[in-house]
């Protein structure tokens, strides 16, 4: 730590906000997820182009775009909603911009684990007299769940990564303070080894977690 110069304690102040930033988007993401892959499974035509195009925007499209989209466009818009000049909050702006991508990622997911359920399976719960929601609860949803945490576990190890653009707009993430520490030590190789440091050892623990999910899905009868 004396290395750092002092700014140890700012680096892990960036990286619990990394985490934060990190834990808020998958949450919403899952929610812009699980409404974008309703869509895409919908029997309305026009639903299911909004669904398919809303994951092809945002995976045609750069992250960082997204970021900006979402901060200065929300300034615009408050701007004209309030007739004064409002910035958006970086961490909520941050937020946004990150569950928006990562939604479209689990929108494709999710849809993917849910059609990997063969057809007979569904056929063979309506069989034995389970309604269409208590197919979908027992037999179709715990399938998909399964075959979807790997994907999804990946995919969240990216969105702890894709925080470090959210430092472009000004949130004091990791990467927001290690630029920080650069500027006042001069000493960037050693700032941003101490911030790549603490990347691994998140995303360490990411993969560990993810690894336990996996192991405990596939005892589905564990107790």
């Amino acid at each position: 730590m004396a290395m750092l110069h002092g700014f140890g304690s700012q680096l892990l102040l960036g990286a619990l906000t990394t985490l934060q930033l990190a834990g808020c988007a998958l949450v919403v993401g899952v929610l812009f997820g699980a409404a974008g892959c309703w869509l895409q499974l919908s029997g309305l035509r026009a639903l299911r182009a909004l669904g398919y195009a809303y994951a092809a925007v945002v995976r045609g499209v750069p992250d960082l775009l997204i970021v900006f989209a979402v901060f200065f466009g929300g300034s615009l818009t408050l701007a004209h909603l309030s007739g004064r000049y409002v910035e958006v909050d970086s961490f909520v702006a941050g937020i946004i911009a990150l569950a928006v991508s990562f939604g479209a990622y689990v929108a494709e997911i999710a849809r993917g684990a849910l059609r990997s359920v063969e057809r007979t399976q569904r056929e063979a719960a309506r069989s034995l007299g389970l309604t269409r929601m208590q197919a979908l609860r027992t037999v179709i949803w715990p399938q998909a769940m399964r075959a979807a945490l790997a994907p999804f576990g990946n995919q969240s190890i990216v969105l702890l990564k894709q925080t470090s653009i959210v430092s472009i707009v000004g949130c004091d993430e990791l990467m927001r303070k290690a630029a920080e520490a650069t500027g006042a030590t001069r000493e960037p190789f050693t700032m941003y080894l101490a911030a790549a440091s603490i990347y691994l050892a998140l995303t360490a623990g990411a993969t560990v977690l993810l690894e336990w999910a996996e192991h405990r899905a596939s005892r589905p009868y564990a107790r």
